[in-house]
């Protein structure tokens, strides 16, 4: 009831007046490989079951602050697809084992030592359809029932031969690509635009995380996403289902760039109580915070500066020196008080601890964490000829990590940057390197004053309303969303459109649901713009082995 309420609010908002959406060109047509996490999403939607999958993939790279733009540069290498088929065949022979076939294969061959290429093929119309993200097409389809019609005769076991088919169809390019699949415009014979499962496709992995659901390929099927008010229903429907919450924590941990926190490591023998368990719950504080803050609350996104209600476990209770009565792990909601010193989301572990030395703290890291995550402002690497030592040395007489840095903001080589990360970060050090609070530093009081452009602050909690107020977090968040939604950087087109969506931000009264929605109804969503005769499109897909026509 919850997220419908919240589904509501946001189409009231969206009906209402406000700025009028410009036009714009939108990008050539591309295609972009599945994130790990869209790969298990789908794995676990299509079966029904929670499979694990097991095995690194060909690492992406963040591009414009997100990962999922950095997809469309993704390959796969030939020990990455080595991996990919590892894990599909692991995939295919729980799907067709005697514990699960009767449940995910829709049907029961007339012999199971024999191929029976009807049922493999009703096997591979329904199962191909949700993995393809459309339906199979033909020669598809026939080449799938063949496969499992050769293995089957091979082995002389139906379900190994399906097996092996669909092993083989999950390492295609159909499957590990999203595709900007096009058709000619009805309305523009000179123009094309992105066919209806397409679309599904672009909708559901931006509000989802995964791929589009029977109802959404269905309104595909039949043309309804082609139309405002059939497409108005569906992102409805999307935006009332609980899928919106992993799309959310999709959004924000790329946002975030939480994926580093995976290999985070700290000192046990300075940090004792940073252990994996925790980590692994510091990330999910920050997550767990952003959307009951965003989804069940449908507060304004830049109170998550503010906030200081959060989720607490036990083993972070431990780190954050805070009490609790709880014997177990569970989580449990928890208001940091006043005296903490913390206040939003950047003042808890997971950021704290990501942006710190193993050993301890760094108010650069921390600083250049929120200019270029929160604010989305470029900071330059340091030049390679940087004297470190005045800092590192550990017998300095600067006590303070502010005494230290004293010199690198006076250095001309260094003073630019550090000008701008230095009087945030330092803010921060009332937390250690794992997060911790504390007052000094090797026995000296910690001035923790700041500056954020010329606004100045006292505390982490002072910092928190500089950002709050500061215009560049709430048009951040705008640009990194549309980025994520359409999987490309914006460019100069896109200025008008962007300069729109934060305008209808704000009179949304910054509420991520409202952007949302707005953002996949918009025209700008699927425009499709000329190719400009480069084969970009296919070039991740080039460096997998065919295993399908």
């Amino acid at each position: 009831m919850q997220k419908l309420f919240i589904g509501a609010l946001a189409a009231i908002a969206l009906a209402g007046c406000g700025p009028s959406e410009p036009q714009t060109k939108g990008a050539p047509p591309d295609m972009r490989r599945l994130t790990e996490e869209q790969y298990q999403n789908i794995i676990a939607d299509v079966f029904g079951l929670p499979l694990e999958v097991r095995g690194r993939f060909d690492p992406m790279q963040r591009t414009d602050g997100l990962e999922i733009v950095g997809a469309r540069n993704a390959r796969i290498t030939p020990s990455g697809f080595e991996r990919f088929y590892n894990v599909a065949r692991n995939i295919a022979e729980r799907v067709v084992d005697a514990e699960h076939r009767d449940v995910l294969v829709p049907c029961a061959p007339v012999n199971v030592a024999a191929a029976d290429d009807e049922c493999a093929r009703k096997f591979f119309s329904q199962t191909g359809r949700l993995l393809y993200r459309r339906p199979l097409t033909a020669p598809e389809s026939d080449f799938f029932v063949k496969a499992a019609h050769d293995g089957a005769t091979t082995r002389k076991d139906f379900y190994r031969g399906l097996g092996m088919s669909l092993a083989s169809l999950l390492v295609t390019p159909q499957f590990l690509f999203v595709s900007d699949t096009t058709e000619r415009d009805p309305k523009n014979v000179n123009a094309e635009r992105l066919t209806a499962h397409a679309k599904a496709s672009r909708l559901s992995f931006f509000m989802w995380n995964t791929t589009p659901d029977e109802a959404l390929l269905t309104a595909a099927d039949s043309g309804e996403l082609n139309s405002n008010d059939g497409l108005k229903r569906q992102v409805e429907r999307m935006a009332s289902s609980p899928h919106m919450e992993g799309g959310v924590r999709a959004f924000f941990s790329d946002f975030l760039s939480l994926a580093d926190f995976d290999t985070v490591e700290k000192d046990p023998i300075i940090y004792p109580s940073f252990t994996v368990d925790l980590a692994d719950d510091a990330k999910e504080q920050m997550l767990r915070t952003i959307t009951d803050h965003l989804l069940v609350r449908n507060q304004d996104y830049r109170e998550l500066f503010t906030t200081r209600q959060t989720f607490m476990t036990r083993n972070l209770a431990r780190v954050y020196r805070v009490p609790t009565e709880r014997t177990d792990n569970a989580w449990t909601p928890y208001e940091f008080p006043a005296e903490q010193g913390r206040a939003g989301i950047q003042s808890q572990i997971a950021l704290m601890a990501l942006y710190a030395y193993p050993g301890r703290s760094s108010a650069v890291r921390r600083g250049r964490a929120v200019r270029e995550l929160l604010l989305c402002q470029r900071v330059p690497d340091p030049p390679g000829d940087v004297d470190f030592s005045v800092f590192t040395d550990p017998n300095s007489p600067n006590k303070t990590a502010r005494e230290r840095l004293t010199a690198h903001r006076t250095a001309p080589a260094c003073a630019g940057c550090h000008k701008i990360t230095d009087p945030i970060g330092l803010t921060f050090e009332n937390f250690d390197g794992a997060g911790q609070y504390r007052t000094t530093e090797n026995g000296a009081a910690i001035d923790a004053s700041g500056d954020l452009d010329g606004v100045k602050y006292d505390g982490a909690v002072g910092l928190a309303k500089a950002l709050h107020d500061d215009p560049a977090t709430a048009s951040c968040a705008v640009n990194r969303m549309y980025s994520y939604a359409l999987g490309r950087a914006a460019s100069n087109d896109d200025k008008a459109f962007v300069a729109y969506l934060e305008e209808s931000f704000a009179s949304d009264r910054y509420r991520i649901t409202s952007l949302i929605q707005r953002i996949a109804l918009s025209d700008a969503m699927f425009a499709i713009a000329k190719p400009d005769g480069s084969q970009s499109a296919m070039n991740g897909g080039a460096a997998v082995a065919s295993a399908a026509p």
